[in-house]
């Protein structure tokens, strides 16, 4: 187990608290395989009848994989370590499927920063979740800043975002907040931090058969606090279902780039500091994602993260933005002007064949 994961159980509810903050809750190898062991344990355990995931800190829920390590791993010469970066991301990945397709409430509080893998680990199938946003919560796919991908299951549940805001969040790495996350249908309930303890209280005593409808019954009086409908997503979806369509990123920089909108306008300035081809990549990942189910989007990742690595680029963006700390990454190629067809199609190419895949045991 880890010591960054501490479990407990009341009132037949699994508590798993996730206690990394000054990582904010960056999740390494030991973390991703306690959470894997609690919820297995769990899984067919009677005595446990929904899960509660959440965080010692206010600061963060998750704030994605431990990318530091990462780039320790992938600049290792030799690198004796580089089997643990392909158990990260093989175990990280089934952690994913385990939870998307979790028999019991799976109750996730996304409070504070909640990125890349911790979206992995929030984002359970819509017959097992429920995710409560606070007004603290601030929530990205921010993977191409840092020359990757939005994994960890992103190419299903992106993909399946209204229009074209999960080409948009893909593409940009933007954050939002919870009336946004809401609108996008990336979190279903509304709390604010102060009536927190309340909610825990309610469910140590709570004798409700339906944690998840007890929950959203709790959350019933703060909706007006948080609408779908008063996001910055709503305001802007006729601007983003429209530049934001097609398969064609440099197409759809022009597009941005030819409206004047202040909107539009900060998006193309976000997207010029994105690694090109990742951009380019993660539009096709969408693409394919959203014709396919979660075991298959899982399995197209776990290859694209294996292209990404030879490659090179997330090393290059993870050393300027945590290592180097200059904030310049050198992409290559620089311009998506010089993103070729060929060089995004190789992210795609198969790795193993089908019977050797690491998740080939992924259903559905």
């Amino acid at each position: 187990m880890s010591e960054y994961v501490i479990t407990s159980v009341k009132n037949q509810i699994g508590y798993i608290t996730l206690d990394r903050p000054k990582a904010l809750n960056s999740l390494s190898l030991e973390m991703v395989r306690a959470l894997t062991a609690t919820l297995l344990a769990w899984r067919d355990d009677a005595a446990i009848r929904a899960v509660f995931i959440h965080s010692s800190s206010e600061k963060a829920f998750c704030a994605g994989g431990d990318i530091r390590f990462f780039y320790d791993v992938g600049t290792a010469t030799p690198s004796g370590d580089s089997a643990l970066l392909e158990d990260f991301f093989t175990e990280e990945y089934a952690l994913n499927h385990l939870i998307h397709f979790y028999p019991k409430p799976y109750i996730a509080l996304m409070n504070g920063v909640v990125m890349g893998g911790g979206m992995g680990i929030a984002q359970a199938g819509p017959d097992c979740r429920l995710r409560i946003v606070t007004e603290r919560t601030k929530m990205a796919m921010p993977e191409v800043n840092i020359g990757l991908f939005p994994d960890v299951g992103g190419s299903y549940f992106l993909s399946r975002t209204p229009g074209e805001i999960g080409t948009y969040l893909g593409l940009t790495g933007d954050i939002i907040a919870a009336a946004d996350a809401l609108y996008a249908g990336l979190a279903d309930v509304y709390i604010p931090t102060s009536e927190l303890p309340a909610l825990l209280a309610m469910l140590e005593n709570t004798e409700a058969a339906d944690i998840r409808l007890a929950i959203r019954e709790f959350a019933a009086p703060f909706a007006s606090q948080a609408t779908p409908a008063n996001s910055k997503l709503a305001a802007q979806r006729p601007l983003i279902d429209q530049l934001f369509s097609g398969n064609n990123v440099p197409a759809i920089a022009e597009k941005l780039s030819n409206n004047s909108d202040a909107f539009t306008q900060q998006a193309l300035a976000t997207m010029g500091k994105r690694s090109p081809l990742l951009m380019c990549v993660t539009l096709e990942q969408l693409r394919r994602g959203a014709g396919q189910n979660v075991a298959d989007c899982l399995r197209m990742e776990r290859n694209m993260v294996r292209h990404c690595f030879k490659h090179g680029e997330v090393l290059e963006g993870v050393r300027a933005l945590v290592v180097d700390k200059d904030n310049t990454p050198r992409w290559s190629p620089a311009h998506l002007r010089d993103v070729s067809q060929e060089q995004v199609a190789q992210f795609f190419a198969e790795v193993w064949p089908a019977y050797a895949h690491p998740l080939r045991h992924l259903q559905g």
